[in-house]
């Protein structure tokens, strides 16, 4: 059998990884990265981008996630996000995870501004759908992130469990519909990151998030979903992947309506 030797993570790292389904590594982003980040996305959250980023900027707009959507797929018309998505330092911890080349599939930028509602407890390969092998986040803290301005919640364990069927989510706290409830026997817990800190976890993991009850804190993240290179299949919303070097990499279409019969090929809303 043959043995994989890390690179970037530390063996206890990996272990947590493979235990928990999450990791949170730290200095991955240099702060002049970081202010990269920031620029391009405040420069993007003024200027609409049909179909990827349509801001209702009017001064009566009631709620804040109307002014401030999340930025879907920022790397097809933005090289900086792009850039950000095939981060070396990001691509090897993945390389670690998967003990394989990853492919990247999706980016996107949360804004989550104060008293903006969070996202029901979810799992990302119900929607990525990577077969065989699974998807990982990179959900990377622009802002630091804890309970008060809607950090992101995690149940440990339960990328050991099935992709499960969702329920309908409380539409008073969630802004997405679905909602897959945690084993009651795993506890959720916070993932408290401070800027810069990237918050990598496994396609089955159940997380989410809740409201952002604070007055003047906004909780920006830069979040990319990413495939094992060996992967045959992807929704057809994800393509084209990407490779480390940013050439494009071909694999199958995921076309079976997943284990609730409901068809996967719409857009994932994080």
């Amino acid at each position: 059998m043959k043995t994989y030797t890390l690179k970037a993570l530390t063996d206890e790292q990996k272990q947590q990884f493979d235990t928990d389904g999450y990791v949170i590594v730290k200095g991955l982003f240099t702060e002049e990265q970081l202010q990269e980040i920031d620029c391009t996305f405040e420069d993007i959250s003024n200027n609409p981008i049909p179909g990827y980023y349509e801001p209702d900027m009017s001064p009566n707009t009631s709620d804040p996630l109307r002014r401030y959507p999340r930025v879907m797929h920022p790397h097809r018309f933005n090289d900086t996000a792009k850039k950000y998505m095939l981060h070396q330092p990001v691509m090897e911890v993945l390389r670690d995870l998967y003990e394989e080349d990853a492919l990247a599939a999706q980016s996107m930028f949360y804004y989550k501004p104060p008293g903006s509602r969070g996202q029901a407890l979810h799992q990302d390969n119900f929607y990525l759908k990577v077969e065989s092998g699974n998807c990982i986040a990179a959900w990377t803290a622009v802002d630091a992130a804890d309970e008060e301005n809607g950090g992101l919640l995690v149940v440990p364990k339960t990328n050991r469990y099935e992709i499960e069927c969702p329920e309908s989510a409380d539409a008073n706290e969630s802004f997405t519909t679905h909602y897959v409830k945690p084993p009651k026997d795993q506890q959720i817990v916070p993932a408290r990151m401070d800027r810069g800190d990237v918050l990598f976890f496994n396609g089955n993991l159940i997380h989410g998030s809740y409201r952002n009850k604070t007055k003047d804190r906004f909780r920006r993240a830069f979040i990319c979903h990413y495939a094992n290179e060996s992967a045959t299949k992807i929704a057809g919303h994800y393509k084209p992947l990407y490779r480390a070097d940013g050439n494009p990499a071909e694999i199958e279409s995921s076309t079976d309506g997943g284990p609730c019969g409901i068809e996967q090929g719409v857009p994932f809303y994080h």
